[in-house]
């Protein structure tokens, strides 16, 4: 069943600990600018938000394991406090969050809810990891997906930019879009 007539679904992209505190080594410095931002589209969108989480339970015998090495910080139990949505993504959303081991979120579990061939707009963090990966993977089920640039945030300003530029060479199925025209089309 195609929901791509229906009002669009916010998916917002791991608003976590983790990629929001300055002290982490996945922090954004442009966290705390998209927070807001993401915050108006939420409660634009009423009950169409799903929330996503990233969490550290992949399987080390792949190349998550190097993965992990790399990064040791991060390997804690999915229950340590850097997995925690910031207090301001607790209440974003009616739905439970999607707690899922890898970079791109799109998938069984978000498809579900929101409908084959549904119209997503993505929010979040990162624009150059996580954003991008969950993306490209709901462009390829066929999902309409519409980038509010402004209301993510990337590691740096030009990761931030060049994910962007990447993601907009996909249309019609990936439209890259800000806050103000999301809202308005609403």
């Amino acid at each position: 069943m195609s929901d791509a007539g229906a009002r669009p679904w916010l998916v917002v992209i791991d608003p976590q600990a983790i990629f929001a505190s300055p002290e982490s080594a996945w922090g954004s410095p442009f966290f705390a600018e998209a927070m807001p931002r993401i915050t108006r589209l939420a409660a634009a969108f009423g009950d169409r938000v799903i929330v996503t989480r990233w969490m550290p339970t992949a399987d080390r015998s792949t190349s998550w394991g190097e993965y992990f090495a790399a990064w040791p910080f991060a390997d804690q139990p999915a229950e340590h406090p850097l997995f925690d949505l910031v207090p301001e993504a607790a209440g974003l959303s009616p739905h439970p969050t999607v707690d899922l081991p890898t970079f791109g979120k799109w998938g069984a579990e978000i498809e579900a809810v929101v409908g084959h061939g549904a119209h997503v707009v993505l929010a979040g963090v990162a624009t150059d990891c996580c954003v991008i990966s969950t993306a490209l993977a709901a462009a390829d089920a066929g999902a309409h997906v519409t980038i509010a640039a402004d209301a993510c945030a990337g590691s740096t300003a030009e990761n931030h930019a060049a994910a962007l530029q990447v993601m907009g060479l996909y249309p019609p199925q990936i439209t890259v879009s800000d806050t103000a025209a999301v809202l308005a089309s609403l």
